[in-house]
């Protein structure tokens, strides 16, 4: 067989990297920069790539999660990741997207596609995790509003975020039980209050606690049906496992470069430091790991678009732990390249070692991905 089949991009797809990586090659090879990323952000917006994922007909580019995925590692692979393309677009443009009322259509998609707005997705609670099944947010009815009550930790951007997409819980009047549900919640609603986490990693986008004491929300900030939460919120989740696979896999590439650069310049005594294996295999074994990871996330990100939810949350768990390992040990081994220099502010490599454990712990940790795989996929009996 002389055709390189399903294991070929597209021109498309082709195109879409290219043009990507040239305009995030084009702010200049920054890293990951703690400054703030709104030129970033806006520009891409203007240029289209924000809203690749969502609708033509709302102003987005009518593709799916696979585009999205390549414009999150061109970012990553030239310095420049943009975390809020995680949650903005695909979570919560994905989870509007699929179960969104028209008016909330209309409403929402459109500012998620060019960026002129963003949202925030808060799940995480301080004693249930991401455990949906026991998060303690909860959604009541007070005649035709809702009332929403909890508190939510880690949640990414929501001083830049003009709402938050809240995951709560509902109680079923029939049985007593809690069920998840999704409501839109606009920054300045009364009631809803936010403070920022300090946290020792470099990155833009900041962390903050949320507190909602009875926030009164309109019957149309519920999203989708109410008896359908948990299948909506696995619409949103599978797509986040794949933005941090590809996050983790262009993150690594950088690193990867990085190192390969300085390995092939760096000359001690007579001949570059890249010509010794000590050096030189573990950076071929980098590129092994990172070539693995991106394979996979492409995998889950078309399982995903062609509507396989089943296969694709199994393929998107098994991206994101392949492509957080990649990154983690590209960025360590990185360093270890370079030596001293490694640490040095000039090379920007040091403060990829707090950005990288991001894909190792969210949205979800590697074990519990190991616990899925372990009873998903192999069959074996549950721990918990």
């Amino acid at each position: 067989m002389s055709g390189r089949g399903a294991f070929a991009e597209s021109a498309e797809h082709r195109a879409l990297r290219e043009a990507v990586a040239a305009f995030a090659r084009g702010r200049g090879d920054t890293g990951p920069d703690p400054r703030s990323p709104k030129e970033l952000w806006a520009e891409a917006g203007r240029l289209g790539y924000l809203g690749v994922n969502l609708p033509e007909e709302y102003g987005g580019g009518g593709c799916g999660i696979t585009e999205l995925s390549l414009v999150m590692e061109e970012l990553g692979a030239a310095g420049n990741p943009l975390l809020m393309l995680v949650v903005s677009p695909a979570i919560c443009g994905t989870v509007i997207s699929r179960f969104g009322t028209p008016e909330q259509k209309r409403r929402l998609l459109p500012g998620l596609a060019d960026g002129s707005s963003r949202m925030a997705f808060g799940i995480t609670e301080p004693d249930a995790g991401s455990n949906s099944h026991r998060l303690t947010t909860t959604a009541r009815r007070d005649g035709a509003d809702w009332l929403l009550t909890g508190r939510k930790v880690f949640v990414s951007g929501v001083d830049e975020a003009d709402a938050t997409l809240v995951v709560g819980r509902t109680a079923d009047a029939r049985t007593g039980r809690l069920k998840p549900c999704l409501f839109v919640v606009p920054r300045d609603t009364p009631g809803f209050a936010h403070r920022e986490i300090p946290m020792e990693l470099s990155a833009p986008e900041r962390q903050f606690e949320l507190v909602l004491d009875d926030v009164r929300l309109p019957a149309d900030a519920l999203v989708g049906e109410e008896d359908a939460g948990l299948q909506q919120l696995f619409a949103g989740l599978n797509p986040e496992r794949i933005m941090i696979a590809a996050f983790a896999a262009g993150l690594g590439r950088y690193a990867l470069d990085k190192a390969v650069d300085y390995a092939r310049t760096r000359q001690v005594w007579s001949s570059p430091i890249g010509a010794h294996q000590a050096v030189a295999h573990p950076l071929a074994r980098i590129h092994v790991e990172l070539e693995l990871a991106r394979l996979m996330t492409r995998k889950a990100a078309e399982l995903y678009d062609a509507g396989d939810d089943m296969a694709a949350g199994e393929a998107a768990n098994m991206a994101k732990y392949a492509a957080a390992e990649a990154c983690a040990h590209a960025v360590d081994q990185a360093i270890h390249t370079l030596g001293g220099n490694g640490l040095t502010t000039e090379y920007g490599l040091a403060s990829l070692l707090t950005l990288s454990r991001v894909a190792r712990i969210a949205p979800v940790s590697r074990e519990m991905i190991l616990n899925f795989v372990s009873h998903y996929t192999l069959g074996l009996p549950k721990s918990y």
